[in-house]
């Protein structure tokens, strides 16, 4: 079954998109980052992905996150922290040409069941990191450094 975002590209084609979408930053015991190399680019970067119909933004983050790592979280494990809407950091090009700009919700993830099993579709490699693999995903970056100061203030995030 296609997607929302593939159903609007066959009316609509390359031109840009406005994407709801959500991403997660999953934490281990051991406070390693879960990261993934994206088939698209062969960047890392953090589970993510777009809203589809009848989602809210938990459930998006959450079908995502098992999709692209074979993990399961509860939406309710889901903890978000930040905004992404810039459009000078979230405004993606994807190889075919395809162009979106993106507007994520950033949740934490604790807790979750499941092997790590990278959704072959989207993952090249996955694996959970002390320091972040490079070179990353630009829109990465900045969620890593909000989250960094989610963690230092205890404020949710917007950037």
């Amino acid at each position: 079954m296609d997607s929302y975002l593939a159903a609007l590209r066959r009316d609509v084609g390359s031109r840009l998109l406005l994407l709801p979408g959500a991403q997660v930053l999953a934490i281990d015991a051991d406070d390693r980052i879960l990261f993934q190399r994206s088939r698209d680019t062969g960047l890392w970067e953090l589970p993510a992905g777009g809203a589809e119909p009848g989602d809210s933004f938990r459930r998006t983050a959450a079908r995502e996150f098992s999709e692209e790592t074979g993990l399961v979280v509860a939406e309710e494990d889901l903890v978000p922290f930040a905004s992404l809407s810039r459009a000078d950091v979230h405004t993606l090009t994807y190889p075919n040409g395809d162009a979106v700009q993106c507007f994520a919700l950033c949740f934490e993830a604790r807790h979750w069941t499941g092997t790590l099993r990278p959704g072959q579709n989207e993952v090249l490699e996955a694996g959970f990191f002390a320091t972040p693999p490079g070179p990353l995903h630009p829109p990465t970056e900045t969620v890593l450094r909000l989250h960094a100061s989610y963690c230092e203030t205890g404020l949710f995030q917007a950037s």
